[in-house]
């Protein structure tokens, strides 16, 4: 049965406070979406920013298909075990020449471990929906985005970003906001396809965002009072609860690329069905 290896992207303190606001940790959020459209992948999950972190049965990166890497709300330039642990999982993974997969901090941590940059974005925090993400002609064609527009939005939260893609690397998108919306980033023997928007996010999930990060929203001008946040969230939490309702999701100002479970997932698919039903049946 093919496996795949969710990196856990945050400490257990914050995996911890997350679970006593109802906020779901970053490889629940992944197991959700893949296991949404792959039922039968067994997934583990490996809490690679915790000092005591363990691959569950004593497992091995060569036991599995392919390794996931979550958000975090760690930076990738900082010296902590929680975060050079992490980079040095996915060169390890690179040299076996293990597929990866990853979204926002996977597509920063690929970068640092093939010696690119990542610093805070001087333009501040994308939060909620990454706008007219732009595949440029590379990305027009490659196989993360087959099924995709040219052109769509989805959901995100990032206060850093790439500045320097490493040398090898090939960048696929790009927005108003930063330069590097998708890239593949070589890793030894391997290729990341990653992502700095959350194709694994649902709108129940933006919906805790939102919420979690109301005041620092607020403060950053994304909204003038906490009435217009509240409403705003409002009309979120009722289009989650009916996503086919176009009149709210035209009063957010979003469509089907954020709407639709396969579409808004449709580089998770695509990945998985080009390295890990592939490489499982070899």
């Amino acid at each position: 049965m093919p496996s795949l290896l969710l990196m856990e992207g945050n400490t257990a303190s914050k995996r911890k406070l997350g679970a006593q606001l109802g906020v779901r940790s970053s490889s629940e959020i992944y197991a959700l979406a893949i296991r949404a459209h792959y039922p039968e992948l067994v997934l583990d999950v490996v809490n690679a920013a915790d000092e005591n972190y363990s691959i569950p049965g004593d497992r091995s990166l060569t036991d599995y298909d392919g390794l996931v890497i979550t958000g975090s709300s760690l930076h990738a330039y900082d010296q902590d075990f929680s975060v050079t642990n992490q980079i040095e999982i996915v060169k390890q993974a690179g040299v076996i020449g293990l597929p990866m997969f990853g979204s926002c901090w996977g597509l920063q941590i690929a970068v640092m471990a093939a010696g690119g940059l990542v610093e805070y974005n001087p333009k501040g925090r994308e939060v909620g929906f990454a706008r007219k993400i732009l595949l440029n002609d590379t990305g027009a064609i490659h196989p993360m985005f087959r099924g995709k527009s040219r052109v769509f939005d989805a959901p995100c939260i990032h206060y850093d970003e790439v500045i320097e893609l490493p040398e090898s690397a090939t960048l696929l998108a790009s927005n108003d906001h930063s330069l590097v919306q998708a890239a593949i980033v070589p890793v030894s023997n391997s290729n990341v396809w990653a992502v700095q928007y959350h194709p694994e996010f649902d709108l129940e999930q933006l919906v805790q965002l939102f919420t979690l990060y109301a005041d620092d929203m607020i403060a950053q001008g994304f909204f003038a009072d906490r009435s217009l946040l509240d409403g705003h969230v409002e009309l979120l939490s009722r289009l989650a609860a009916s996503p086919q309702d176009h009149g709210l999701a035209w009063q957010i100002g979003i469509d089907e690329d954020i709407t639709d479970d396969r579409r808004r997932r449709l580089e998770i698919i695509n990945w998985i069905e080009t390295f890990i039903t592939l490489r499982a049946s070899t």
